[in-house]
């Protein structure tokens, strides 16, 4: 797969694709599992709507997902992976309410369908700025009116402040966009696209957010 971004590594080599979720598991120390379970259930995702998960993956968030809100909840991953499409589509062959599509996130999207949710992890972070724009205004046009974008990434947070033990790792593993990305008022960004009444939850000494944001605009 041809990298559109060299500086980041939300572009995954077919290796990591592959032991994704292994890797996630042992950089959070065994954490990942327990604390992506909460953040879904902190969504707060209901039966019978409808989610567009971007950047999906293996599909571990959408199993989830649906394990909270059951089989009547339609669920679209989209993913430009070979690999993660492939682990999707193994990991729900047997749902028929869960599909997958291969497309850039960055690009013009092409769905006809309109989501009661949008939900996005840690991949936001990981692109310049301006393509930013780009996937948030695919979100928002994507959205049913009064539905929610679920945005997991990093919060906002000086770099200098971080203590050393923390600052570290974090600049060694974390591409260069991370750091621009941890400096900018995501709310008043999103809120330029017609985002609004927000809520947050925050994990990880205040180091990891969710931002929810409703489709008001």
């Amino acid at each position: 797969m041809k990298k559109f971004y060299p500086d980041s590594k939300v572009e995954l080599t077919p290796f990591l694709a592959k032991y994704y979720d292994e890797t996630m598991n042992i950089m959070s120390l065994g954490l990942y599992d327990t604390f992506i379970h909460k953040v879904i259930k902190d969504c707060n995702f209901k039966p019978n709507k409808k989610i567009l998960d971007l950047g999906a993956g293996t599909g571990k968030n959408a199993f989830i997902m649906q394990k909270f809100t059951g089989k009547t909840t339609e669920i679209l991953g989209i993913d430009i992976s070979d690999e993660m499409e492939k682990q999707f589509n193994k990991r729900f062959e047997n749902f028929e309410n869960v599909t997958f599509k291969k497309a850039r996130i960055d690009r013009p999207l092409n769905i006809t369908d309109k989501f009661d949710y949008v939900f996005i992890s840690f991949v936001l972070h990981g692109f310049p700025h301006e393509i930013r724009k780009s996937i948030i205004q695919n979100a928002y046009n994507a959205l049913k009116p009064g539905g929610t974008f679920n945005i997991l990434d990093f919060s906002e947070f000086s770099l200098d402040d971080m203590p050393i033990y923390y600052k570290i790792p974090f600049t060694k593993i974390e591409c260069k966009y991370a750091f621009d990305f941890i400096e900018k008022n995501w709310k008043n960004i999103l809120s330029d696209y017609g985002f609004g009444n927000f809520e947050e939850k925050f994990y990880f000494k205040n180091y990891v957010r969710l931002l929810i944001g409703e489709k008001i605009g």
